[in-house]
């Protein structure tokens, strides 16, 4: 009898003390993505809204895909939250139908905002990384991956395209574009509790 309360006790106190590990694990992300301060328009990665932001986010609610976030919209700027921190989960802007030079114009401003990218593809894609000690250089990636080499990636910030950047498309190209801010790290680890 003794040991048919005990076990079920302890596997109790396990998955107690396995939750409050996520937390700890995930707090300690938020705070070392937060000091790399990866920043759009006021919003930091991985920071707790400011009063000013939470009062953004009350006036502007969007349907949030997740019971333990809230998302709001600040202008043409989302933000997805943890509800109980209301530390920044995700920060992203999409546009429908930019025409190319909308397109030029927002990677401007993300290159003017984040430095040079560490990846460049295919005239669509342009991709900064982060890892504890900050920016990833082309180099730096290049390197890695060369000598296979796995890069602790913490943040990222990701510009995707349907039409090309840089190269003249044919008149009028309008294309889909978008560009979010993440830490994937978080993101799985915040699945998970």
């Amino acid at each position: 009898m003794y040991k048919k309360i005990v076990w079920p006790i302890c596997i109790l106190v396990l998955f107690l003390f396995s939750g409050l590990a996520l937390a700890n694990d995930l707090g300690s992300l938020f705070e070392q993505v937060e000091k790399l301060k990866i920043e759009r328009h006021g919003y930091i990665l991985g920071a707790a809204l400011n009063q000013g932001q939470m009062e953004t986010a009350a006036a502007n609610p969007v349907d949030a895909a997740s019971p333990d976030t809230f998302k709001f919209k600040d202008k043409n700027l989302y933000v997805v939250a943890q509800k109980t921190s209301h530390r920044v989960l995700v920060i992203y802007e999409q546009l429908e139908a930019a025409s190319q030079q909308k397109i030029q114009d927002l990677v401007g401003d993300l290159y003017m905002n984040f430095d040079d990218p560490t990846v460049l593809a295919h005239d669509k894609v342009v991709y900064w990384a982060y890892t504890k000690k900050g920016k990833i250089t082309s180099i730096e990636f290049d390197t890695a991956r060369q000598n296979k080499k796995q890069l602790n990636i913490l943040a990222t910030v990701k510009f995707i395209s349907d039409i090309n950047i840089m190269e003249t498309v044919k008149e009028p190209a309008t294309g889909q574009v978008y560009y979010i801010i993440s830490s994937d790290p978080i993101l799985k680890l915040f699945k998970d509790t």
